[in-house]
């Protein structure tokens, strides 16, 4: 399968659309319930030959509500299990299933299911619905600070609202603050999005595979056309995939005098590097991951293995 990179196909009629979607967001990386327009169309990739496709063991095949009496949480923090197995401190904002843990063959994966419009810690229709976990910030910027995060990961189910832009789920994001504003508080830098793939016949209705993009800033705080969305490579429904983020600062190889804000990440064994616009605006290198964002449907995400380092020079 060869790798596939979005086109930015402007028509002229898109850009007035583009104004009028922006009117009704003020999330800079897809965090509220209606979403910016996005100028990109993506090249889809094959759809997969029709094959089984099996329930995992620890999928969730209940009917989609929006809150269930077991997913209740008095805070973002409460509903976190006494000595988990995944790393970060949890940030729940979901009423429909708490964060929980399941064993197969050997191996402790976290649960993270979410569903539309079961975010019962922010206002009422305004954030996205999210079960994360944070990883300590690195806040220096000198060249040889980093944050990295490893893990695997299975996808079992995302977000489907019926249109790209609104489709998918994020399951790790790197973040990180910049001097001279613009953007939101605590913006997000690089998403790392999965979209459903269904297969054909029988598994017509049934996401059997996911693609993974990366949702990238243009310029720091960008939102909307700010992004560019680039697709990085498909992972089949419950396939275990190693994941490495790594975010932080090096030397420029072309002027020694200059530095880098990289997020590199390797994904199933292959590399997706990418180097931060603006470096010298950064001020933080940092990392979340677990199952964010469903305008539409539910989405279910498993992480195991996971750890953190973080240097600070």
């Amino acid at each position: 399968m060869k790798d596939l990179k979005l086109r930015l196909k402007i028509m002229p009629f898109l850009a007035i659309l583009v104004i009028f979607g922006n009117l009704f967001s003020c999330s800079s990386d897809g965090d509220t319930i209606v979403d910016p327009l996005e100028v990109v169309i993506p090249e889809e990739p094959d759809v997969p030959e029709e094959t089984d496709v099996e329930v995992a063991s620890d999928e969730d095949t209940r009917e989609i509500t929006t809150c269930t009496p077991e997913g209740e949480n008095t805070t973002r923090t409460s509903s976190d299990i006494a000595n988990a197995a995944n790393v970060g401190t949890i940030d729940d904002r979901s009423c429909y299933a708490n964060y929980q843990e399941s064993v197969i063959d050997g191996t402790t994966w976290g649960i993270y299911n979410i569903t539309a419009d079961s975010n019962n810690q922010d206002a009422a229709n305004t954030l996205q619905p999210r079960i994360e976990r944070a990883l300590p910030v690195a806040r220096s910027t000198n060249v040889g600070t980093f944050v990295k995060f490893t893990g695997d990961f299975r996808i079992l189910e995302t977000a489907d609202a019926g249109v790209f832009s609104r489709n998918g789920s994020y399951i790790a994001q790197a973040k990180g603050q910049h001097t001279g504003g613009g953007g939101s508080a605590d913006p997000a830098i690089c998403l790392y999005r999965a979209h459903p793939v269904y297969g054909t016949g029988s598994n017509a209705d049934k996401q059997v595979a996911f693609d993974i993009y990366a949702e990238r800033i243009l310029v720091r705080g960008g939102s909307g056309s700010g992004r560019e969305v680039v697709f990085l490579k498909r992972v089949n429904k419950n396939e275990i995939t190693s994941f490495e983020l790594e975010v932080g600062f090096k030397v420029d190889p072309t002027d020694t005098t200059k530095k880098i804000h990289y997020c590199n990440a390797i994904i199933g064994g292959e590399a997706f590097n990418w180097n931060i616009p603006e470096p010298d605006r950064g001020t933080q290198s940092k990392i979340r991951y677990g199952a964010y964002r469903v305008p539409g449907g539910r989405a279910q995400i498993r992480w195991a293995n996971t750890a953190h380092e973080k240097v600070e020079m």
